[in-house]
């Protein structure tokens, strides 16, 4: 192997081979599934064209292999994801330790709280609930298993993203869409480099009507036996009801241990 190699320059052949082992087809598929949300259940073949920007004759042929499948299901001009597509989740969270082992946690900590609680991973510039307590409260309705949310504004999100390596956090400033969500957001690289500097030295972070007003969340790194952070566990609560100084008190301490409770359970994640 060539010195070049061994410093990490770009290799043709391996990017031939890359290139030979990437299946498009089957990405066009996925991102056709993904183009169906919770707001967008029933979608015709143009609108999925234009949302995943492929031509219509691709996105037909994914919809009839999906169809074919039990992935989709169709009636006249609409396509919608059918009940299939929860063996593609099923599979995820039974071959996973993570969300086995924090349903407990979570579910005894939002108990004791009165308030919902959250386990959550980094996938890009967006957080994705692994586990979710069943503790429903107004403004969290719809955030279960699944939900993607932008990682900047979420307590979970900074956690995940102040313990990123220094070129990772580099490459996300460059890629993230950082938006004012609520005049509380924190939406500029400045600010959250210094929010996230923050969570880094207190290795905690609240995050106050960012990203929903009313709402409120404190969230902790959930780390692995082997001591590495491999997901954010977090509480919300309304902030009318829940001041910071309960949600820095009794609210933390409390998933601080459920986090530490976690801890060794978690060998191999």
């Amino acid at each position: 192997m060539s010195g070049a190699a061994l410093a990490g320059a770009p290799d043709p052949e391996a990017d031939k081979e890359q290139g030979r082992d990437f299946v498009t087809a089957l990405a066009r598929g996925l991102s056709v599934m993904r183009a169906f949300t919770e707001q967008d259940q029933d979608l015709t073949l143009a609108d999925i064209a234009r949302r995943v920007e492929l031509s219509r004759a691709t996105v037909r042929r994914s919809l009839l292999t999906l169809e074919a499948l039990g992935y989709v299901q169709s009636s006249g001009p609409f396509f919608r994801l059918a009940p299939q597509v929860l063996t593609l989740a099923q599979a995820y969270l039974s071959s996973s330790v993570l969300p086995r082992v924090a349903q407990s946690f979570l579910e005894r900590t939002s108990e004791a709280l009165g308030d919902s609680c959250s386990a959550s991973v980094l996938h890009g510039e967006d957080v994705i609930y692994v586990a979710r307590s069943t503790r429903k409260r107004a403004g969290s309705l719809h955030r279960d298993v699944g939900t993607h949310l932008p990682a900047y504004c979420t307590s979970m999100g900074r956690v995940l993203l102040a313990n990123l390596p220094e070129g990772e956090l580099d490459r996300f400033f460059r890629t993230a869409r950082l938006e004012q969500v609520t005049p509380f957001t924190l939406h500029t690289e400045e600010a959250l480099r210094a929010a996230l500097d923050k969570v880094r030295r207190e290795g905690f972070c609240t995050v106050d009507q960012e990203l929903e007003i009313d709402l409120r969340s404190l969230a902790v790194p959930i780390r692995n036996a082997a001591g590495r952070i491999v997901a954010a566990l977090n509480v919300s609560t309304q902030a009318r009801r829940t001041t910071s100084e309960e949600l820095l008190g009794t609210y933390r301490l409390a998933l601080e241990e459920a986090a530490a409770g976690m801890r060794p359970l978690l060998i191999g994640s």
